[in-house]
């Protein structure tokens, strides 16, 4: 009798410590996908896309734009501290992380084309079709 009551405890111990695991592991996917950045995709013509990232607290010269087979991907590193300090009381909050988001290129994106600017915390990337993959109207003769 007392190794079926043994039993029962080690189990009811392993299932706790599973859903303990799983809700760590649930927090910890929630926190890095509070910090990862928004992203918006948009079509402005028929030749022309855009990508715009919040990237409020991040540096110009710590983001990172590369190419690499298909995919076009931005690195950023945020370094972020507000501290007040006052004769009464101390606060200091930060926020440092790095953080990466890929996207996939089609074939018909001008890799060189490919223009960024970065202003008031938003990066805007802005892709072009190639030449030949262009709409073209045709003359009715």
């Amino acid at each position: 009798m007392d190794i079926v009551k043994t039993s029962k405890k080690l189990a009811d111990k392993v299932e706790e410590k599973v859903e303990k695991g799983l809700e760590v592991v649930k927090d910890t996917f929630d926190n890095v996908a509070r910090h990862l950045p928004f992203a918006n995709l948009a079509k402005h013509s028929d030749d022309t896309f855009s990508i715009e990232i919040d990237l409020p607290g991040v540096k110009k010269e710590d983001i990172e734009i590369k190419i690499e087979d298909d995919n076009l991907t931005i690195n950023a590193q945020r370094r972020y501290k507000n501290e007040t300090k006052e004769d009464d009381y101390y606060l200091c909050e930060s926020s440092f992380g790095m953080f990466s988001r890929s996207f996939a290129l089609s074939e018909n994106i001008n890799r060189d084309k490919i223009d960024a600017k970065y202003e008031n915390g938003r990066l805007y990337v802005t892709l072009e079709k190639a030449e030949s993959k262009k709409a073209k109207k045709i003359a009715i003769k």
